[in-house]
């Protein structure tokens, strides 16, 4: 047995979730353990010895390790990246400031959006031009540069980022700063914007820059420490980064361009549903992933989860676009929102309960946990209304504190707002799930979905705790919660497939395309795909391009697919408007006459993930661990038979109310339910009262 074994390793903000499996003993494995946020590749080589541990396990077994993580968002949200420096073209080194001259809230007069990461004193304009078409008409002043340079290195800068105007068509002078910097000060990191977003945009392309030369010392340490520590646990086979959108990277390809992971960890739950979705047959699921921290919701249709390439980072408020930092970014279209199963109780300055944003995350983390909480939250709610076993946390490694919650929800929320505990508890997971369906519903509508149409897909170690009560407001007929759902976002790490997306602009009206130079376009890009990705079979690669269009004279494109398994050729002329059409019409609801032009080209290559199977053998002796009285919106307290998920067997059907435990999480289903053990044991729930609803 060598080389078999992949472990995937999720970084929440409360626990680290990690899952094993091997596919020469049949066996998937999970771990949790609580996150170490000042250092979280601690926690992260605790769990995997424990796996190695605990499944008999030799390091040398190790294929690969798989890996996502929140760092690169913490950071920005937190403000804790490295000092930057930014040259720019002379006279446009206040582009991070001027950003798009729009204002995000036309009602507040005293909006700003996020702060540049690049403060204007850290900002140098160097002279040297080139214009729209990618031609020299200013050379590059290199004496400039290195003056500019030398009093940025001065002020104490830690990374570099240049962005230069056209540098899209003409990366020259960004590459010739490039080396004028390494041979001057080969230890400062340097980022160009032709490298990170080679697409038209001045203002994206200079904020992408500066985000990845923001946290790219972090990242770079954090990264290398990480690799160390799995070394010295045996580990030497390559470490793999999730990506944004949903596949994998090499450890180098993440360190050298950190902002490709913003969404690493979220993104991976998508594609986790949307493996489950298609083992499932089903082509219409919603990806519910809450977490201790945050709640994520995605769309996924067919298979795949629903992908963006505008992506906005550290909003100031995180519904209104605008507020935040641009990122010319692939990435997983999803929102997520400040509810999770560590998000804070109280009530407001009007008497109005408030639950979250504020988190306890995993230090101190919620009262339950008995490490220093001291204010209630969603998951000691969860306890107060029968949801959790406090026995049985994490199979018994964790036990709840019931006295020290009920004290805590008394003190904070019953007596001030002048209600029994369980009435404040009630409160607090009905205001959290309210909450979490709107943001689910603002998500859906703004992408043309009926959520009626839909499976929830629940996960997380509180998604499915709380997945019967959005499944109710959202009016969704059937619940999905798959084995393992604790730890699924691990598990989207192994099906993700290794990919490499690619943009480059070269605007164009449809009639006057210059096929030649689009057809060097996809050449270069199908050959970096190549290099990137190293298949020992090049034709294993897939590769479906397509390109940003709009009419002429808009602001806004949209992504059209091209023909695949040819290259780009006059043919395709006729083909692009028709798509375009089709394309404009199904997300604005109609078409027009204009003339439509090129704005980008893209080509999205990978190759295709592994299955990964989430089954286990069923445990010997009976499903039914005795009864608990459990509380539901509209029933109050009802008495349900516990089921140990573990020894549940295929087939199995079970009506409601009823609680389904296993060692990650827990989730209960009210009496107008129907749940249904499948092949998978993945638990397939059936809504009786929402039966009306049709699904497609």
């Amino acid at each position: 047995m060598s080389g078999s074994v992949r472990i995937g390793v999720d970084v929440g903000g409360t626990f680290t979730d990690l899952l094993l499996y091997d596919p020469l003993r049949d066996l998937t494995w999970p771990g949790k353990l609580p996150t170490t946020p000042h250092a979280p590749n601690e926690a992260i080589a605790e769990g995997v010895r424990r796996l190695l541990a605990e499944t008999g396990t030799d390091p040398a077994d190790v294929a690969t390790v798989i890996h996502g993580t929140t760092l690169v968002t913490n950071t920005l949200l937190e403000r804790t990246g490295a000092m930057v420096g930014l040259l720019a073209t002379q006279n446009f080194s206040d582009t991070l400031e001027m950003g798009r001259e729009i204002r995000f809230d036309t009602s507040d007069l005293m909006a700003r959006p996020a702060d540049p990461l690049v403060p204007r004193h850290l900002r140098r304009g160097v002279s040297g031009r080139m214009n729209a078409a990618g031609a020299e008409i200013v050379p590059l002043d290199e004496e400039m540069v290195l003056r500019q340079l030398a009093s940025l290195v001065d002020e104490g800068v830690e990374s570099l980022a240049v962005s230069l105007l056209h540098s899209y068509r003409n990366d020259a002078h960004e590459r010739r700063v490039l080396e004028l910097v390494t041979r001057e000060y080969p230890k400062l990191p340097v980022t160009i914007s032709s490298a990170v977003a080679p697409v038209i945009g001045e203002y994206e392309r200079a904020s992408t820059a500066c985000l990845n030369a923001y946290v790219q010392p972090l990242m770079h340490r954090y990264l290398d420490a990480l690799h160390d520590d799995l070394s010295n646990i045996g580990i030497t086979t390559p470490l793999r980064i999730a990506l944004s959108g949903g596949g994998v990277t090499t450890l180098q390809d993440a360190k050298d361009f950190p902002f490709q992971l913003l969404e690493s960890g979220p993104a991976a739950g998508a594609i986790a549903a949307a493996a489950i979705a298609r083992r499932l047959g089903e082509n219409h699921v919603i990806s519910f992933d809450m977490g201790g921290t945050t709640a994520k919701f995605a769309v996924v249709g067919h298979g795949q989860p629903n992908l963006t390439h505008t992506f906005e980072a550290g909003r100031v408020d995180k519904f209104k676009p605008g507020s935040g930092l641009p990122v010319r970014l692939t990435a997983v279209d999803m929102i997520e929102i400040g509810s999770g199963g560590g998000s804070i109780a109280s009530p407001d300055g009007l008497g109005l309960l408030k639950v979250g944003p504020r988190s306890a995350g995993s230090n101190p983390g919620p009262v339950a946990y008995g490490r220093g909480g001291t204010h209630p939250t969603v998951t000691d709610a969860d306890l107060t209304l029968g949801y959790l076993d406090p026995d049985n946390f994490l199979g018994g490694e964790m036990p709840l504190l019931e006295k020290e919650v009920h004290h805590a929800l008394n003190n904070d929320v019953a007596i001030p707002l002048g209600l029994t505990v369980e009435q404040a508890a009630a409160g607090i997971v009905e205001v959290a799930s309210a909450s979490m369906a709107a943001a689910a519903r603002m998500h859906l509508a703004e992408s043309g979905t009926d959520p009626s149409h839909h499976a929830l897909v629940a996960f997380g170690g509180a998604g499915p705790v709380h997945a019967y009560g959005i499944a109710r407001i959202l009016k969704l007929r059937r619940i999905i919660v798959p084995m393992r759902a604790g730890v699924m976002s691990a598990y989207g790490f192994l099906v993700a497939a290794p990919t490499v997306n690619q943009a480059r602009s070269l605007p164009s009206a449809l009639a006057e395309i210059d096929w030649d130079a689009v057809q060097k376009i996809y050449e270069t890009m199908v050959s970096h795909a190549t290099d990137m990705l190293g298949p020992d079979d090049p034709t294993a690669i897939v590769s479906k391009p397509s390109a940003d269009m709009r009419y002429v004279g808009q602001g806004y494109e949209v992504e059209v697919a091209l023909p695949e398994g040819s290259l780009p050729s006059p043919a395709w002329a006729a083909a692009l408007r028709t798509a375009f059409d089709a394309t404009y019409r199904a997300t604005y609801g109609r078409s027009l006459d204009g003339p439509v032009e090129v704005v980008s080209w893209r080509l999205a290559s990978h190759i295709p993930g592994d299955e990964v199977p989430l089954r286990c053998s069923p445990q010997d002796g009976d499903a039914a661990q005795g009864t608990r009285l459990v509380w539901f919106p509209d029933h109050g307290r009802l008495n349900c038979t516990v089921w140990d998920r573990y020894r549940l067997k295929p087939g199995t059907v079970i009506a409601g109310p009823a609680v389904f435990e296993e060692r990650e999480s827990s989730c209960s289903f009210g009496p107008d339910c129907q749940i249904r053990v499948n092949d998978d044991l993945a638990l397939v729930v059936d809504l009786t009262q929402n039966a009306d609803t049709r699904r497609p």
